[in-house]
C-alpha cells in the first residue's frame, strides 16, 4: 500500500475514533417475569421491545436501550418488595435511564413511585389499577401526595383506574341477573381496593352484600369458605384479586363445593394463566372477567395492526395486556422525542404534557393526575379456547 494511502487511512480511523459514540437512552420495565404472572407480563416487554423496533432503535438522535427487569423473586414466586425498590435504585443510579415502565402490581408501584419520583424518573404502568395511587379522596389522606415527594406528578398509566372497574363491575353483575352478592378479596392493595369499589357501588344499585371478606392467598384450598358461601346462597361471588393470589383455586372450590353463583374478577384474572389453574370446565358458562378497554375489532386500526404485527413478529396470539405495554413504549418514545435531550426532568414535563394521543389503544390524553381519558371496560368470558367479549362496560 502506498504510503500516502496508508496515512490517509490511518488519519480516517484516527477521526473516527475521536468522533462522539451516539448517545444513549435507557428505557427499564420493572414486571414480575418470575412465577404465573410471566405469560401476561412476557407479553408486555414483547409489546414494549415492537415499540422500540418500529422506532428504528433510536429517537431524537439517541439510541435506545431497553432492559427487561424481574421484580419478582423465586421465593415469593410473584412481586417482591425488596426487589422491586432494588429495581428502583438501580434506575435511579443509572443516569441513561430516563424511563421505568411498571409496575404490573399497585402494592409494588407504591414503593417504587416515591423513590422515582424524587430522583425525576418519568413512570409509566401498563397495569397498575389502584386508584389512590393518582386520585385524592380514594385511599388515605396522604395518598397520592405521599408518592409525589417532589411535588410534581411524574407516574402516568394507560389503564383506567379501579374506581371506574369496580363500578361496571358492580353494574354487570346486576345485569347479569345477580340480587345477592358475597365479595372477596386477596388483602392486597389492588385486590382489596377494587373489592371495596365494587361493594360500594353493588349497594348503591340495590344489591345485597351478603359478606365482604379477604381470603389468604396462600391457602391451598378454601373449602371453609365455600361451605359459608352456601349458606348465604348468593348469585354471584365477586373476588378483587389476580391469578396469584389464588382467584383460581377459589373458584375451583366453589364447583367442587357445589356453589351455583356466577363468578366475576377483574383484570388480574384475565389471563390464559387464570384458565389453566382453574381448569377450563369450571370456567365455561359461568365466570366472567373486566378488562379495561375495548375487544380488538372494535379498536382503532394501530391497535388491530399491533395484534397482527405481534402475531407475525412472535408467532403467538398476544395475552390481553401486551397492547398496554405496547402502549407504554409509544408514549415514553413520543415523551422522549418531544423532550429532544436526555434530561429526565424534560421528559416527565413532555409525558404529562400528552394530549391527544394518538396511539394503539385509541386517541386519549393524560389528566393532570397522570391518569389516563380512557374509561371504558369490557366484559368478557372464556369460550372456544379464548376470551371472548361479551359487552362494553362503562358507557
Amino acid at each position: 500500500m502506498p504510503r500516502s494511502i496508508a496515512t490517509l487511512v490511518i488519519s480516517l480511523i484516527a477521526l473516527a475514533a475521536l468522533a462522539p459514540a451516539e448517545e444513549t437512552i435507557t428505557i427499564v420495565s420493572s414486571l414480575p417475569r418470575t412465577g404465573s404472572a410471566n405469560a401476561q407480563t412476557g407479553a408486555m416487554v414483547n409489546g414494549i421491545r415492537l415499540a422500540i423496533e418500529q422506532a428504528g432503535g433510536s429517537v431524537a438522535g439517541f439510541k435506545i436501550n431497553y432492559l427487561d427487569w424481574d421484580d419478582a423473586s423465586p421465593e415469593k414466586g410473584n412481586w417482591d418488595p425488596k426487589v422491586e425498590a432494588a429495581n428502583a435504585q438501580r434506575a435511579i443510579q443509572d443516569p441513561e435511564v430516563m424511563v421505568y415502565i411498571g409496575t404490573y402490581n399497585s402494592g409494588a408501584a407504591k414503593i417504587s413511585m416515591p423513590e422515582l419520583n424524587k430522583a425525576g424518573i418519568a413512570m409509566i404502568s401498563p397495569a397498575n389499577t389502584a386508584a389512590e395511587l393518582t386520585k385524592p379522596g380514594m385511599g388515605k389522606d396522604s395518598e397520592p401526595a405521599i408518592y409525589r415527594p417532589s411535588g410534581t406528578v411524574s407516574y402516568f398509566r394507560v389503564v383506567p383506574a379501579d374506581d371506574i372497574q369496580g363500578l361496571v363491575g358492580a353494574q354487570w353483575a346486576r345485569d347479569l341477573g345477580a340480587k345477592k352478592v358475597y365479595v372477596l378479596h386477596d388483602r392486597e392493595v389492588y385486590g382489596q381496593g377494587v373489592a371495596t369499589v365494587f361493594k360500594a357501588s353493588a349497594e348503591k344499585l340495590g344489591l345485597e352484600v351478603v359478606a365482604f371478606e379477604g381470603i389468604n392467598p396462600r391457602e391451598p384450598n378454601y373449602r371453609s369458605l365455600v361451605t359459608k358461601m352456601k349458606l348465604k346462597k348468593p348469585d354471584l361471588v365477586y373476588f378483587g384479586g389476580t391469578t396469584q393470589s389464588n382467584g383460581a383455586q377459589v373458584l375451583k372450590d366453589m364447583v367442587a363445593g357445589g356453589v351455583a353463583a356466577k363468578y366475576l374478577a377483574p383484570d388480574g384474572c384475565c389471563e390464559a394463566a387464570f384458565i389453566q389453574a382453574a381448569g377450563e370446565d369450571n370456567v365455561k358458562d359461568r365466570a366472567y372477567f373486566t378488562f379495561p378497554g375495548v375487544p380488538n375489532d372494535l379498536l382503532s386500526e394501530k391497535g388491530k395492526a399491533f395484534f397482527d404485527q405481534y402475531q407475525t413478529k412472535f408467532g403467538i396470539k398476544a395475552e390481553p395486556y401486551a397492547i398496554y405495554g405496547y402502549e407504554c413504549g409509544l408514549v415514553a418514545l413520543d415523551a422522549i422525542k418531544r423532550a429532544g435531550k436526555r434530561d429526565r426532568a424534560a421528559i416527565v414535563a413532555a409525558m404529562a404534557a400528552t394530549k391527544d394521543f394518538d396511539g394503539a389503544l385509541g386517541r386519549w390524553s393524560f389528566d393532570a393526575n397522570g391518569d389516563t381519558s380512557i374509561a371504558t371496560f369490557s366484559g368478557r368470558e372464556w369460550k372456544d379456547g379464548e376470551f371472548r367479549f361479551v359487552k362494553v362496560l362503562g358507557e
